[in-house]
């Protein structure tokens, strides 16, 4: 199995203002994104799991080094491609592990059948198994949000404006055409992806006046509100 290989990851709370100025500014160095529609952006859901004590989201708050966290993610509503992923953190260093999974599976998977991990029969999902067993991970909140990306080749950096943020406790909403969700008001993100090194172009472009590099979750903000 070849090793996964992390990534750096900067996070930014901005405002409205911010990304009028980053869309003005990206697109002279940066690609839009090719999974960005015609809107340039496209929407995603995820679904996170924790456990009945809140492990995933007291260890972000906590700020612990070594940490991860399981979620469904999906598409602009589009539930015939679903991932599940793990994503973890390691000294700094990010890393994501995804496995793709049917809807009828991950239908199965929301309705408490964990047995279905086991049938899908990936390193993944057999993870998730063992963990849904022995940690009592269970699928507990959905953050749905509205994304705008651009890539820069060089440095393999990816940059993505998150905002539109909604929320909601029902995990039955993640596989419906159009849920109803609570919306989260006035957070917009800026995140900021690369391998070894962070190109100075970039650097500039993203070094917002007053905007510092910050921890953020939208589990946990949206579990917090």
């Amino acid at each position: 199995m070849s090793k996964i290989k992390g990534r750096y990851e900067l996070k930014h709370y901005i405002n409205y203002c911010d990304v009028l100025q980053l869309r003005a500014r990206l697109p002279f160095v940066a690609s839009l994104d090719r999974n960005c529609g015609t809107e340039n952006g496209y929407r995603i859901r995820s679904l996170y799991f924790d456990n009945y004590n809140d492990k995933a989201l007291k260890e972000k708050i906590e700020g612990v080094n070594e940490r991860e966290k399981f979620r469904l993610r999906l598409y602009d509503n589009d539930t015939s491609f679903i991932r599940l992923e793990k994503k973890s953190k390691k000294n700094g260093i990010c890393y994501k592990e995804s496995a793709v999974i049917r809807e009828d599976q991950c239908k199965r998977l929301i309705e408490g059948d964990i047995a279905v991990l086991k049938e899908m029969d990936t390193p993944l999902c057999l993870e998730l198994y063992t963990k849904m067993h022995y940690q009592q991970l269970r699928p507990k909140n959905i953050v749905d949000y509205w994304r705008e990306a651009y890539v820069y080749h060089a440095g393999n950096v990816r940059i993505t404006l998150d905002y539109d943020i909604r929320a909601s406790f029902n995990i039955q909403d993640f596989l419906m055409a159009n849920p109803v969700f609570v919306p989260v008001t006035d957070v917009y993100i800026l995140e900021v992806k690369y391998d070894n090194f962070l190109p100075e172009i970039i650097r500039g472009i993203v070094s917002l006046s007053s905007r510092r590099s910050a921890a953020f979750s939208k589990y946990a903000v949206t579990r917090i509100i």
